[in-house]
């Protein structure tokens, strides 16, 4: 079940969620350094880390579940968020360059079919950002951030459900290796501790973040290799007549052939 918009808002708000989104961003920008004359958007609550990535971008628009809520985005100028169906996105085929994914795979009931909406409204060769929580990070355990609600993922069920939905997974990155503390003392630190942590514990991170591209074809299993196999007899036709041809004439045993 999704959170409330206005949950994840007050979390954003708050010094916590400030620091988990300047962490979270900086691993996003790794990945797309640069998004000039693109076509971006954002699914489910990614509107804390669209600015960032949105610079020199052609277009950028951010949709929310409509079981979520939605709130108006950006804050000054033409609004640019919209409340939709999940599994229904309002949008022609192949028209968004990049997608992120963030507070939306983890808690929507089907994942597939969301991932899989994604998959048509992208351009060929479109990629897609995906950050999830990390079902071993201590994160996925604190009900007191939104990375603590829904399904977290490891890496190999990530990988399967890309795979399946007809997508490629390129590379991989993990973010909130630091502990999900308030204290502000702690707070103020939170880039050390992250840097320390991405590099001796980065298995037990907070959340998982997977770049993936489309594909434009699905594997079909197969054929083992080896002689055809013969076709089926018709049921009417006798053995024998089928061994000898159609012009043989087959005589009941009791039967003996009369001279002409």
């Amino acid at each position: 079940m999704y959170l409330d918009v206005v949950d994840l808002r007050a979390f954003y708000a708050e010094h916590l969620g400030q620091v988990a989104a300047r962490l979270v961003g900086a691993r996003l920008r790794k990945h797309w350094p640069s998004l000039k004359g693109e076509r971006l958007l954002g699914m489910g609550y990614a509107t804390p880390y669209l600015p960032a990535l949105a610079e020199g971008a052609e277009r950028t628009i951010a949709f929310m579940p409509a079981v979520q809520g939605v709130v108006n985005w950006p804050p000054e100028g033409p609004n640019a968020a919209a409340l939709v169906a999940d599994d229904a996105l309002p949008l022609p085929d192949a028209m968004i360059d990049r997608v992120l994914v963030i507070h939306s795979l983890e808690m929507s009931e089907s994942p597939r079919e969301q991932l899989r909406e994604i998959w048509r409204v992208l351009a060929p060769g479109g990629r897609v950002l995906v950050v999830v929580p990390n079902r071993r990070g201590i994160w996925a355990w604190a009900e007191k951030t939104p990375f603590g609600y829904g399904r977290p993922f490891t890496r190999g069920q990530l990988t399967a459900l890309l795979r399946d939905t007809m997508f490629s997974p390129l590379g991989w990155s993990e973010a909130l290796a630091a502990p999900p503390i308030r204290r502000r003392p702690w707070l103020r630190t939170g880039n050390s501790w992250e840097q320390i942590g991405v590099a001796l514990w980065g298995a037990f991170a907070g959340v998982i973040i997977v770049e993936a591209t489309k594909q434009l074809y699905q594997g079909i299993p197969a054929r083992a290799r080896g002689r055809l196999k013969p076709a089926f007899r018709p049921a009417l036709a006798p053995p024998a007549a089928t061994a000898r041809g159609p012009a043989a004439l087959i005589l009941p045993p009791d039967a003996a052939p009369t001279a002409s």
